[in-house]
């Protein structure tokens, strides 16, 4: 793997900004390990809950191991604050386990960027509440009618 510039570069404007939460979001809807991966350094350092993880390897490790607790993944990001190259994101995601139960999570994240619009510090706080499966409101990635809405918290 190569690092190469993955636009947008900091220093991020609002909309720069939302088009990096966005793509995050796409990336991540696709369930692949290694294509959201290539969105962080090489050494990029991950707080996901109490899970600590640095580099790309790592990365792959910890989201392989995630999709296959979690199915029917879904989630949405909504651009919170931004400042030069940093990101402070709100999202909501929906899955099953494999008992069948579904689960709404709800967190934030903060966001680091080099140079080159690689992430390198990724910091992640999330709460999960079982929901039933009529409750659910995140089904699959998000249609192109609702892009740069806000999701609602509910």
């Amino acid at each position: 793997m190569t690092d190469t510039d993955r636009p947008p570069l900091p220093p991020f404007t609002r909309e720069t900004a939302a088009l990096k939460v966005q793509a995050a979001e796409d990336a991540w809807n696709t369930r692949d390990p290694l294509k959201v991966s290539l969105a962080y350094s090489r050494d990029a350092v991950w707080r996901n809950r109490d899970t600590f993880v640095t580099g790309r390897d790592e990365i792959v490790e910890l989201l392989t191991a995630k999709w296959r607790r979690e199915e029917e993944y879904a989630l949405r990001k909504d651009l919170w604050a931004f400042d030069g190259n940093r990101i402070a994101v709100r999202f909501q995601y929906e899955c099953r386990d494999s008992d069948g139960q579904w689960w709404r999570s709800y967190g934030n994240e903060l966001w680091e960027f080099d140079e080159h619009g690689l992430m390198t510090r990724r910091e992640a706080s999330i709460n999960d509440v079982p929901i039933e499966e009529k409750e659910r409101r995140i089904l699959g990635p998000r249609p192109d009618a609702e892009r740069g809405r806000s999701f609602p918290v509910e």
